[in-house]
């Protein structure tokens, strides 16, 4: 089994994936780590302060994967079923300010949650029959690792469109 797990970053995916992973003895590709560790990037913008991922390499690199895959870009790979955590632009973007990362980083990951960017995406890329929306706004981590692992074991029902941020904008 395939699954990505995607989503705006400070969503939780790579926490709630750590979580699935111990408690389902799943392995996990972090693909953010993999690209720095490998070098599976094609140049940095210096102006988002990030890697510019040359997704063919990164592609290359997996091979024939199974287990979990998580990045803000895991929806761009070959999956069974794509996890798409959402959470309100408002505590997303407090969530990455808490981090460290730059008010202008913070505010353009707010308005593309807000947009469902990454949603589209994974819909336009994977179908709505395997997108499956999970909230992670007020929830922990161990919460939204039982959903995805309902998800890994085909306990729930694809829910693409189910969460709305756009109030927010």
């Amino acid at each position: 089994m395939r699954v990505v797990v995607t989503g705006t970053p400070g969503t939780g995916k790579t926490t709630a994936t750590e979580r699935v992973a111990a408690d389902l003895d799943l392995d996990v590709v972090h693909l953010n780590r993999l690209v720095k560790d490998e070098g599976l990037w094609t140049e940095r913008d210096d102006e988002r302060d990030t890697l510019v991922v040359d997704l063919d390499a990164a592609r290359d690199e997996l091979g024939d994967w199974d287990g979990i895959v998580e990045s803000h870009l895991a929806h761009h790979f070959e999956a069974d079923r794509v996890v798409v955590l959402r959470c309100r632009p408002d505590i997303l973007e407090q969530r990455l300010l808490d981090r460290g990362e730059a008010e202008a980083k913070a505010r353009e990951n707010r308005e593309s949650e807000a947009l469902d960017v990454i949603l589209g995406e994974a819909v336009e890329f994977h179908g709505e029959e395997s997108v499956y929306e999970i909230d992670t706004t007020d929830r922990d981590p161990d919460a939204v690792a039982d959903d995805i692992a309902a998800v890994v074991a085909g306990e729930r029902e694809p829910s693409a469109g189910t969460v709305d941020f756009i109030d927010y904008l």
